[in-house]
Formats: structure tokens, C-alpha cells, sequence
């Protein structure tokens, strides 16, 4: 997570996959793919890796992936265009796997361990060997005073890197495995990253947390840019993490100015959406706690409701049955234009699952990240500074301050909070708010031992919130601020007074 925001040749080239895909499918000439791998890693001398075709062969599956293809099976001659003539059409949803590991890609770094580096002073105290619970720790050797772990007895605990006084001790953990809050990934034969489909919930974490760029998720940009040539009515979706996110000079009204060059109808906030979501998980609070239910926890992150309902079955009940705001967002406008496509446009790879769900096909058409949509931005030229009416009308007018809240940690429960102290004012609700899904694990397990009785409990999947998702364009604290001043602009504060209320029961 320390390296999120900084540009690196890793999001240098996974961004030019997106704005060559986005031509692609603008142009049409599909038998071009095979030219794309030369033109984004160009010349005859590797940048990155051992070997340019290395590096190239790696950005085919890039290329693959963002299309929304397949990886190609290592064993048989395949090439980049297979399957690229079915995928150039208005409507496809995504096949599983979402996330994928790029075999030839993956570093096949070591698993977890703990060790003691050269910096090791052999001290007097050894203040590792007295807190090693396992007494996995001795002299290096008979005429040395360094330590030593034996890696067979050492349980990974850390404490000795916890009480080393000069910070020799190392507890070492592949990225992707680190970042994984479903402890997903382990290595195959081969030593390299593989992913157990069965308890990954396509968070994306690991796939921005991998150094090698080894693992990828696949897109739906094709498909959206063929659904835009195709004519008819298309509405942008965005995400209230959308603040910022293309440039410190973009402002809400020149992005839709943006997205309307684009060919889209228009585009609305999401936090609409969200306004409604709080609305329905307050009164969910309200008509269920503590009476018929101990606790309960908010449904927008389906990344956390599902870790929540798949490893805490017993207590899937307690996850709030709210709609997400995406989802809300979209039956609006689909009942507003009943034959539009709605495409969402935020920061998380789950929503690519989400929306993949039989019971949401019809509702969202498609799911851009950031990323992916400055890719079609970029591959038509299109300036998101140029200057613009500014458009204050309703489109801008409708989400409270609540609703724009809620890609920040806390702002969903808070939104929650303040709209029940509308609704009912002697009404306390405690809460408790989780980031990352080993924290949400960790909230659980003290709801299920009954430490969070009558709270409203708030999930998370990625660190930091929303802001922090995997598909992102900036660093995280300068999400934080600029959503907070985004938010602090609505003329409405309480999800309760969104011109939209009264649609929240039509919506179900």
C-alpha cells in the first residue's frame, strides 16, 4: 500500500493498455492488436525485464485481459486477436475469473518468513531470543553472537522484528499475499502467485500491490466504446470517489462536459444513489435492532458483504438487504429512460462482480474503473480542462453531502447516524467502522462474540475506503480532502432531504 499514487512504469503501461484498447475498438481494425504489444513497449532494447519479448508477451495479456478476454493457455500457440471479433459488441458481461495471475510475469517471490538481515549487531541483550515464543532463534554460529532463525520452528509472529533494537529483523511477505484480506493467494509448482477463486472476493487489492505487475482484472472498455458507437442513450454512473481523480483542474462539470464529448447522454453522481441507500439502511437499523437482529452492518462494499456472508454465514442476516448505490443509481435512470445502458464508472474491481450478478444485469450495463475510462479519454483526445458552462443545474443539485460521504471510511455509518437522528432523534446508534478485510474479519469475530450488540457496523474492503480502490488515478490522502470539500459544497446535508426520497421504496 505505501507505493499507492506514485506513477511507476507498472501504471505507466497498464495505462496505455487501456487507451490503445479504447482506439482499438474506435477504429474497428481488430487484426491491429497484434501491433499493440511493439507499440506500447517499443524498440529492440528491454526497459523492464530480462527480454522485450518478455515484456511484450506480457502486455498481450494485458491487452487480452482489458478487452475482457481470457489469458491465453501457455501451452498452445494462440493469438492476441482470439476471440476478439466475439468480444466487439454492445453487451457482455464478465467471465469469470475476474482477477488473474499472469504466470510469466510473476517475480515467484518466496512465502511469508521472517529474517535476520545483515544489520544484526549480535548484541548482549538479544532481546529477540527472549520473546521468541518458539525458541526458534539462536547464535549464528559457535564463535558468533548474531542470531538466527530456524525457519522450521518459526511460527512468522514478528515479534522479534517487534523488540529488535536495531530493526535487523525482517518479516518478509509477497505484496500480493500481504495485500490479500482473504488470505486468497499461495504459490503453485512453479513458485509463482496463484489464486484460490473459492475465498477471493475481487477486491483488486493484490492486483495494484503486485511490484511486477503480474496480476490484472479484466475490463468491459471494449464493450462500452462499441455500445457508444452503437447509438441509443448511455448514462455515466459515477462514483462519489470521483473527485479528483482526473486532475486537480477537472471539475465535476468539466467531467460530464468530458463524458458528453464522449458520445455519453449524460452523466449522474452516484451519491444519489448513496442518499438512498443511507434512507433504507436506517430504517433497516431502526425496524430490526436490537429487537430482531443484534447488529447491523452496511451492504455498499460488495467486496466486505461478501467476505462477511461467505466466511460469517450464520450471521448473513445482519448484512443490511439495502441496494447498493450503484445499483440504485442505475433503476433511476433506467426508470427515467427505460431503454438507455447504464455504465458505472468508480474505483473497485468488485463492482465488476457485482454487476455480473444475475439479479444486476439488467440494472448496470457496464463497469469502468477510473483507470479504464481515462483510457477512452485519452485515446480520443478529449481535454477534461477545456472550459465549460458551468453546469449547476439539477444534475449537481440532487446528493446531499451524506450521499458524497460515503467513499471515505466512516462516511457510510455516519451517513446512517445522522440520517436515524432525523428519523428519530432520542435514537443513539454506536458504531464501529472497519478498513481492509482483515480488520472487517477481525469486527466480525467481536460481533459474533457479542462486543457489537446494538451497533451499526460499517465494512470496507479496501484500506482507506473507497478512495482507496483499485482502480483509482490518485494518491489517497488527496482523495480524502477533495471528496470532503466536494462534499461540504452540497446545499443538502441529510440523506433524508434528497429530492429523491420518495423514489427509495419504487427502486426495490
Amino acid at each position: 500500500m505505501a507505493s499507492r499514487g506514485i506513477f511507476s512504469p507498472i501504471t505507466d503501461i497498464r495505462r496505455k493498455v487501456f487507451t490503445e484498447v479504447a482506439r482499438l475498438a474506435y477504429d474497428g481494425d481488430y487484426d491491429r492488436v497484434e501491433e499493440l504489444p511493439y507499440k506500447i513497449i517499443p524498440g529492440t532494447r528491454s526497459s523492464y525485464r530480462n527480454s522485450i519479448f518478455l515484456e511484450r508477451a506480457i502486455v498481450g495479456e494485458r491487452i487480452r485481459l482489458a478487452i475482457g478476454l481470457p489469458l491465453r493457455p501457455l501451452e498452445q500457440h494462440a493469438p492476441i486477436a482470439q476471440g476478439i471479433k466475439e468480444s466487439a459488441i454492445a453487451e457482455k458481461y464478465y467471465d469469470p475469473p475476474l482477477v488473474n495471475v499472469i504466470k510469466f510475469a510473476c517475480n515467484a517471490c518466496p512465502e511469508k518468513s521472517v529474517r535476520v538481515t545483515d544489520m544484526c549487531q549480535g548484541c548482549l541483550e538479544h532481546p529477540c531470543r527472549e520473546v521468541c515464543p518458539k525458541k526458534a532463534i539462536h547464535a549464528e554460529s559457535s564463535t558468533s553472537t548474531k542470531s538466527e532463525i530456524d525457519q522450521d520452528l518459526c511460527i512468522k509472529c514478528g515479534r522479534c522484528a517487534t523488540v529488535c533494537p536495531y530493526h535487523a529483523i525482517i518479516k518478509f511477505e509477497r505484496p500480493c499475499a500481504s495485500a490479500c484480506g482473504m488470505n486468497a493467494i499461495s504459490s503453485d509448482e512453479n513458485g509463482c502467485a496463484t489464486i484460490d477463486y473459492d475465498r477471493c472476493v475481487s477486491c483488486g487489492q493484490c492486483l495494484v500491490s503486485c511490484p511486477f505487475g503480474a496480476i490484472a482484472d479484466k475490463g468491459q472498455i471494449f464493450q462500452v466504446v462499441h455500445a457508444l458507437k452503437q447509438g441509443g442513450e448511455v448514462y455515466a454512473a459515477v462514483a462519489p470517489a470521483f473527485v479528483g481523480q482526473f486532475g486537480p483542474k477537472v471539475t465535476p462539470e468539466k467531467l460530464r462536459a468530458a463524458f458528453k464529448d464522449l458520445g455519453f447522454t449524460d452523466m449522474m453522481e452516484v451519491a444519489v444513489g448513496a442518499d438512498l441507500c443511507t434512507i433504507e439502511e436506517a430504517h433497516d437499523f431502526l425496524d430490526n435492532v436490537p429487537e430482531k437482529l443484534p447488529f447491523l452492518a452496511t451492504s455498499c462494499c460488495p467486496a466486505w458483504s461478501v467476505m462477511a456472508k461467505k466466511e460469517f454465514p450464520e450471521y448473513a442476516n445482519c448484512i443490511s438487504m439495502a441496494l447498493t448505490p450503484m445499483v440504485l443509481t442505475a433503476r433511476y435512470i433506467k426508470k427515467q429512460h427505460p431503454n438507455c445502458k447504464v455504465v458505472f464508472v468508480g474505483p473497485c474491481a468488485a463492482k465488476k462482480l457485482e454487476a455480473s450478478r444475475r439479479t444486476i444485469r439488467s440494472d448496470v450495463d457496464f463497469v469502468l474503473t477510473f483507470e479504464e475510462v481515462m483510457g477512452i479519454f485519452e485515446a480520443k483526445n478529449i481535454d477534461l480542462t477545456a472550459e465549460t458552462e458551468d453546469a449547476s443545474d439539477e444534475v449537481f443539485s440532487q446528493a446531499t453531502a451524506a450521499g458524497r460521504g460515503f467513499p471515505v471510511s466512516g462516511g457510510v455509518a455516519a451517513a446512517v447516524v445522522e440520517a436515524i437522528g432525523r428519523i428519530a432523534p432520542d435514537r443513539e446508534v454506536p458504531t464501529r467502522a472497519a478498513q481492509g478485510l482483515r480488520d472487517c474479519r477481525q469486527m466480525m469475530n467481536l460481533a459474533k462474540a457479542g462486543k457489537y450488540n446494538g451497533f451499526l457496523l460499517e465494512g470496507m474492503a479496501c484500506p482507506g475506503g473507497c478512495v482507496a480502490g483499485a482502480g483509482t488515478l490518485q494518491a489517497i490522502n488527496k482523495s480524502n480532502v477533495q471528496v470532503n470539500m466536494f462534499k461540504n459544497k452540497a446545499e443538502r446535508k441529510n440523506a433524508v432531504d434528497s429530492p429523491l426520497s420518495e423514489m427509495a421504496d419504487k427502486l426495490d
